[in-house]
């Protein structure tokens, strides 16, 4: 493809060769003769210089740089857009597997692909163009959206509804039942869970991430919201849209996170919090109550400035120790006198 051309998909202007041929998108230090790459910040502009990439995204034209340059917006969302040009194929529609077993009540939209060994109870309803790979399960009276990508072994419980464009990969359980007992007789009880599941639109939940289902009401995960490997949430949790879950996130039961919020890896939230949108949680932070919107780490965290400050300091804590032991020693030794 001519750089024009990926000028044109990258929404782009271009200096230097309309003619150069791309036949590939890779990162500055991988990327060889023919790949385009990107700059993601001035910083990486000594190492641009050595790559053998045949031409560059930018987001600002570098008068120094001698090879071509394609000037756009947002040159990491237009080398995510060339990756998707280059090397996804669409997935081709392959019917129903003999060998996967469909019930009789279950309502399959047009061009979806169940392959072997996947179970589809009664009740279920799958949107067009979806794929449902291997091993795959999906319970009593759930749904899933158009477009759908349901990657091998992902459980999907009864009454769980999903959107359109979700992408579940392999070993996720949605809608297991929500970690609830109550303590009589000497004995745990256990409460029936009987709420479920709402997934919004453009969802994508990672390798063996939990969603546990509502006691009553509805687990939600808001539209465009992106859950990393291993994450747990659990019932009665409120997500809202494009917030973003690292891996192995814990989520306690009735928390309610807001837009756009941001969790670290394996950010600890107890039940009830409730996280304002617009927050960001630093890795393995440790959240109770009410948390308004701002950057916080630590556990339990506080905010990210003050702890960058507490680290510093306990870093000096053995050093401080010794001194506040020798001074303690000289004041001893002054009162004997």
């Amino acid at each position: 493809m001519k750089l024009i051309d990926v000028a044109k998909i990258a929404d782009g202007s271009l200096s230097g060769s309309y003619d150069v041929e791309i036949t590939g998108v890779a990162g500055i230090s991988e990327a060889k003769e023919g790949d385009i790459t990107f700059l993601a910040g001035p910083r990486w502009l000594k190492e641009l210089r050595n790559t053998r990439a045949s031409a560059v995204l930018v987001k600002e034209f570098a008068g120094d740089l001698e090879k071509p340059q394609v000037k756009t917006a947002n040159p990491q969302y237009a080398f995510a857009r060339l990756l998707s040009h280059f090397y996804v194929t669409p997935y081709p529609c392959k019917g129903v597997s003999e060998r996967a077993f469909v019930a009789q009540g279950a309502s399959i939209g047009a061009d979806v692909t169940v392959y072997d060994f996947a179970y589809i109870a009664e009740g279920v309803t799958i949107g067009p163009g979806s794929v449902i790979y291997p091993g795959v399960f999906v319970g009593e009276g759930s749904s899933l959206g158009d477009r759908c990508v349901i990657y091998p072994n992902v459980t999907i419980r009864e009454r769980v509804t999903i959107g359109s464009r979700v992408i579940v990969h392999a070993n996720a359980v949605i809608g297991s039942d929500g970690f609830g007992y109550v303590f009589e007789g000497g004995r745990h009880n256990k409460i029936p869970q009987v709420g479920g599941v709402v997934i919004g639109d453009d969802v994508e939940i990672g390798a063996g991430v939990t969603i546990d289902r509502a006691t009553t009401g509805n687990t939600v995960i808001g539209s465009g919201t992106k859950i990393d490997n291993l994450v747990q949430i659990g019932h009665n949790v409120q997500i809202g849209s494009n917030a973003i879950l690292v891996a192995q996130v814990g989520i306690a039961g009735s928390s309610r996170i807001g837009d756009g919020v941001i969790l670290g890896g394996q950010v600890g939230i107890a039940d009830h919090a409730v996280i304002e949108a617009g927050t960001m949680l630093g890795a393995q932070s440790g959240i109770m109550g009410e948390v308004k919107r701002g950057v916080y780490s630590g556990s339990p965290a506080i905010p990210h400035r003050e702890w960058l400050r507490s680290v510093s300091l306990f870093a000096k804590l053995p050093e401080l120790k010794k001194k506040i032991d020798e001074l303690e020693a000289k004041v001893k030794k002054m009162e004997g006198r």
